[in-house]
């Protein structure tokens, strides 16, 4: 997940803390600018194709890397290029190819999730979460609006139903600086606002701490914060970290903000997601003259819907998982193909999700022993995806009716999301569609590349235990990825 300006925790041991390290919340997200690889317009035969990734892969500075490469024309199963392709690798964000590929084909382009308002037999209101990563506050006040116009004034007990997704916040799988970052926000029944708060640091005058301005003052009551950032001179380097207890209550900022600088933006994941939901109904209900009673979290018996919101789409949902490798729809996504699903005792939405994710790829021709999977966004360092199982995906997908959506769903060179910035000014720019990824260690991408003089082409690259910086390791990746625009037969 992307976002700007945002902030990452890691784990201080020494102090029992967590503190926010801004340099490992970028090196998990795909933002990052690149060098873009220098334009050439040469022809390249597919004869000659093996040797000239070869110069790029063989490189002293990748010695100690290991590379997955699997370069296939789309329409069949030849290989133009293969290194370790059967092999398992780290995918990082790349594994949303099989998350989204599996969603759109399970449940079609048209699937939304739907979050309703029910009136219980004993006159309770209960809002039932069914797992939308799209809700924001907008849409909670389109929901209190329907309430209101059915002359609902006052509700003295509100019930938000959290059973529709079972299972834990946060996969177990995931690193503790994952679960503390804005990126590996809590996935559950509720979601709003994308399951994070945020706040703003403004500096003073210098020697004063920095003003705390809470984008949301019911966030800012949940919590006891220590202000120990200073405002230092014009021109000075700003600093800052975040202090975070294990027991969720204590925030200690801590650090410097140059004076006369922008306001330092924070973004952190929320503790509970259903009273985070419930905070924020409050306040949309009180928008429209609706006073709210108790609040708590629990179930009951369905009987007359109220108002109801959906989300968008599923080709919009896919779309905005991976233009921006968005984590939190991603996993949502993963839970969404246990819908209707028998569920065994004990078992979670995102277990019943797994298996009709791999029943679902089987159906697409993706063999389910060239992957291995943990999770559906790729934060998981015990994912295992092969880059052959990345090609089977792309072309099974590729190749069907819903093809042309998947496709729409995935970043541009040089044109939109995490390939925004990518690609410029090559023979690339524009004709190749592609998922990234990147973290510590790892970097990856595999998509379709629209060769104008070779037929349509499908390709997966994974680079695992590199020492260079993700910035060089994308370099010769583009590099390889033009070399396959420039493809005609011969």
């Amino acid at each position: 997940m992307s976002k700007k300006n945002s902030i990452g925790l890691s784990l201080l041991l020494v102090s029992s803390q967590l503190v926010i390290n801004p340099l490992f919340a970028k090196a998990q997200t795909d933002t990052q600018t690149p060098i873009a690889p220098a334009t050439a317009t040469r022809a390249v035969c597919p004869a000659q194709l093996g040797k000239s990734i070869d110069g790029v892969v063989n490189r002293q500075i990748f010695s100690r890397a290991r590379w997955g490469i699997l370069i296939q024309p789309l329409a069949a199963n030849t290989t133009l290029y293969g290194r370790e392709a059967q092999k398992y690798f780290v995918p990082a964000s790349v594994t949303k190819v099989l998350t989204t590929a599996a969603a759109l084909q399970s449940l079609g382009a048209n699937f939304r999730i739907r979050t309703s308002v029910v009136q219980d037999a004993n006159g309770v209101l209960r809002v039932i979460g069914r797992g939308d990563p799209s809700i924001n506050d907008a849409q909670l006040t389109v929901l209190a609006k329907q309430l209101k116009s059915r002359g609902i004034n006052d509700i003295k007990q509100l019930i938000a139903d959290d059973s529709y997704i079972k299972g834990d916040i946060v996969n177990s799988t995931w690193q503790w600086e994952d679960v503390q970052s804005d990126y590996g926000a809590p996935i559950g029944s509720f979601m709003v606002n994308e399951n994070v708060f945020k706040f703003n640091l403004i500096p003073q005058t210098v020697g004063r701490a920095a003003q705390i301005s809470w984008v949301d003052t019911n966030e800012s009551r949940q919590w006891i914060t220590i202000n120990e950032a200073l405002t230092i001179s014009q021109g000075q380097p700003t600093s800052i970290n975040i202090n975070r207890d294990f027991t969720g209550k204590v925030l200690r900022v801590q650090g410097q903000i140059a004076a006369n600088s922008n306001p330092f933006s924070v973004t952190l994941p929320v503790v509970d997601p259903n009273y985070f939901f419930l905070r924020r109904f409050r306040t949309a209900l009180a928008g429209e003259g609706i006073n709210l009673g108790q609040t708590t979290v629990g179930t009951g018996t369905s009987q007359q819907e109220l108002a109801a919101v959906q989300s968008p789409p599923m080709s919009q949902l896919l779309a905005s998982t991976n233009l921006e490798s968005n984590n939190l729809y991603a996993e949502s996504l993963l839970r969404a193909l246990a819908v209707k699903q028998a569920r065994k005792p004990n078992q979670t939405t995102a277990d019943v999700g797994m298996e009709v994710l791999r029943k679902t790829l089987t159906q697409l021709g993706v063999d389910e022993k060239t992957y291995l999977l943990n999770d559906g966004s790729g934060l998981s360092r015990r994912n295992f995806i092969s880059p052959e199982a990345l090609v089977q995906t792309l072309r099974g997908i590729g190749r069907g009716s819903a093809g042309s959506i998947f496709r729409a769903s995935l970043p541009v060179a040089g044109r939109s999301g995490t390939l925004k910035n990518r690609f410029k000014n090559t023979s690339a720019e524009g004709i190749v569609q592609a998922k990234t990824g990147t973290m510590t260690g790892v970097v990856t991408l595999a998509g379709y590349v629209n060769a104008p003089r070779y037929e349509p082409i499908v390709f997966s690259i994974i680079v695992n235990h590199s020492d260079q910086p993700a910035s060089v390791v994308r370099q010769a990746i583009d590099e390889v990825v033009v070399l396959l625009t420039q493809l005609q037969k011969c």
